[in-house]
């Protein structure tokens, strides 16, 4: 009687064990570049790339314009006077070009930190989404870091997230 009921225990927790696990993988390359919102961020980006392309275009013809008449007059003024001209040209070309820099440099930032954030929106989107559909794991996989190799079709849960993830977007 004591040994059935130790195989029944024993019978009883393996099949316990034995729960099938809810696995699914999403490429995460397609997920975030098909992301209607990440495409929305891109556009406004290069808006305002485009915009200061043209700022920056604008400031550099008004600047070579500036070269051009400080050269007239730098031939009409003595030799210690076309020094100084020159020294406050380089001076000011020195300072534009820092300008530039510095402004391109925070429009990089500001788009990296959108994208942070939004990369950060869809992995939460992606826990929810397992955890309210009974998924045990959901594995990401990219053609940089492939980490799921092999995963059947019925598995693959990428339109399901980006469709699911879109449509939440249009909403907002």
């Amino acid at each position: 009687m004591k040994t059935l009921m130790y195989v029944f225990i024993v019978a009883l927790g393996t099949l316990a064990c034995q729960q099938e696990k809810k696995i699914g993988y999403v490429d995460n390359g397609t997920v975030i570049n098909q992301y209607q919102e990440k495409r929305d961020v891109e556009d406004k980006f290069q808006a305002r790339e485009e915009a200061f392309t043209k700022r920056a275009d604008s400031i550099s013809k008004a600047f070579q314009l500036e070269v051009q008449q400080t050269q007239i007059d730098a031939r009409k003024a003595s030799q210690k006077k076309a020094q100084e001209l020159m020294q406050g040209l380089q001076q000011k070309q020195q300072m534009l070009q820092q300008q530039m820099q510095f402004e391109q440099q925070q429009l990089s930032q500001a788009f990296q930190t959108e994208i942070d954030s939004l990369i950060i929106k869809v992995k939460t989107f992606v826990r929810n989404y397992g955890k309210d559909n009974g998924y045990t794991y959901i594995l990401g996989t990219s053609d940089a870091a492939a980490s799921v190799l092999y995963g059947t079709d019925e598995n693959n849960l990428t339109q399901i997230i980006l469709d699911a993830l879109n449509a939440a977007y249009q909403k907002q």
